[in-house]
Parts: C-alpha cells; sequence; structure tokens
C-alpha cells in the first residue's frame, strides 16, 4: 500500500510571525517561485503563496530593491515577473557556460518579418508578404514559431479563412518588453536608421 505524501497545506497567511519576519517570507516565497520558473509568473500565481490583503506588487517592488547589486535582475514582462540576468554579464556567461540552442541565430529578414508581426498583429502570410513585395516562406514562419516567438492568432475573415499570427510571451521575454507598448515607434525606428521614412 502506498503512503499517502501529500504536500502539508501553505500557511500563506502566517499568523504567528511578527510582521517584518511575515513579510520578509512572503518575499523569499515569491523569490522561490521566480527563481523556480523559467517563464514569466502573472501576479495570479504569485498571490497564492502570500497572505490574503498582502500586495503582491509592493513585495516585490521590496525583493526587487533587495537584489539590488546582484548579476541578475527582477523584471515585468508581459503580465508577470521574472528573473534575468544583468546586460553587464552575459560574456562571462557566454566565456563560461556552453549555451547550446539558446542563440536564436535569426538573419536580418528574419528579425524584419518578426517585426512586422509585431506592429501590425495578427497578420497573415499574404499581409506579410504585402508588406514585404515578396512571398513569405512557409519554413521562416516555422522557424519563428519552432523558436515560440510568434503564434497562431484568430483567423482572417477573408476567403479561406487563412491563419494569422501574432508575438508570444516568449517574444517579449526575449526582447526584454514588458508589453507591446515597449516596441520603438516609427520615428525611433527611422531616426535608428532602420525603417525608412514615408
Amino acid at each position: 500500500m502506498a503512503k499517502d505524501r501529500s504536500e502539508p497545506e501553505l500557511d500563506r497567511d502566517l499568523a504567528d510571525l511578527p510582521p517584518e519576519l511575515r513579510w520578509r517570507e512572503w518575499m523569499r516565497r515569491i523569490e522561490a517561485v521566480l527563481f523556480a520558473s523559467a517563464s514569466p509568473v502573472p501576479r495570479e500565481d504569485l498571490a497564492r503563496v502570500v497572505g490574503q490583503g498582502a500586495s503582491v506588487e509592493l513585495l516585490v517592488e521590496d525583493l526587487a530593491v533587495d537584489l539590488a547589486g546582484r548579476a541578475f535582475e527582477l523584471v515585468r514582462v508581459a503580465d508577470g515577473w521574472m528573473f534575468r540576468t544583468r546586460p553587464a554579464y552575459a560574456p562571462a556567461i557566454r566565456a563560461a557556460a556552453d549555451l547550446g540552442h539558446q542563440d536564436l541565430n535569426l538573419s536580418e529578414f528574419d528579425i524584419a518579418v518578426l517585426a512586422a508581426v509585431a506592429y501590425h498583429q495578427p497578420i497573415t502570410r499574404d499581409g506579410l508578404g504585402e508588406i514585404f513585395g515578396k512571398e513569405i516562406s512557409r519554413d521562416l514562419i516555422g522557424r519563428l514559431h519552432g523558436r515560440g516567438l510568434i503564434g497562431t492568432g484568430p483567423r482572417s475573415p477573408r476567403r479561406g479563412a487563412p491563419y494569422t499570427f501574432v508575438t508570444t510571451e516568449q517574444f517579449l521575454a526575449v526582447f526584454g518588453l514588458e508589453s507591446l507598448r515597449d516596441l520603438p515607434d516609427r520615428e525611433q525606428l527611422e531616426d535608428a536608421g532602420v525603417a525608412g521614412s514615408s
């Protein structure tokens, strides 16, 4: 007969602890959850490990302050938070670790198509072709999809109901964006020489 190995219920409120220690424990719980996750953790998930009425946002802010000066930082991505190594340490990581498949290896055109999806989503493959003046291959769409940078959006209301494409949470994480509102506007792109002026 197998033993019952169920976990004891998590004491979220920690009423037996003084307020300062309770707050510190809630911060550490949030830190543990973020550390264990490879993707952004939404507020609702973090709220499951702290007491009722505790402000997840304030706990996250205090944790970010607590981590100041460390090699990693706490960042908001999409609808959640995650840990990210500070850019200054990227050369050290590349020198010490075999990063394998973490390099996206995207061509300049792949990035241009990805940008078009980001700015015009949801967009069909034909819509992308109109932007670039040539057909966009299924292979290119497959590469971007395979890397988790784009996903399938709603079907287009046009004849044949073609698939549309949208960016993903992974896209936001890879490019360090909290939301699509953080994409540079057209004027910024023109100033950087990335987009031609109209």
